[in-house]
């Protein structure tokens, strides 16, 4: 059971995998994002994008779209 997740820069994508789940720092906290989470749009703040068993990518801000399976974080590093 896997999500397929986009992580994506000004300067082009950092991360572009299928992976179990993303905990994301969202501007009213961190949350978790797993199979068939409920689609939503949200803020980014500065802190850790983790995914998978160990993926991790530092971020300033940003934004994430969740929609079908598919998570598109568009950050600045």
């Amino acid at each position: 059971m896997t999500i397929h997740l986009d992580i994506i820069t000004p300067e082009g994508t950092v991360v572009c995998q299928d992976v179990d789940r993303v905990e994301l720092p969202g501007s009213a906290g961190r949350f978790v994002v797993l199979k068939d989470h409920a689609a939503l749009i949200s803020s980014l703040t500065k802190g850790d994008i983790v995914y998978g068993q160990d993926g991790i990518v530092h971020i300033s801000s940003g934004f994430v779209e969740v929609a079908d399976n598919h998570v598109l974080a568009c950050v600045e590093l």
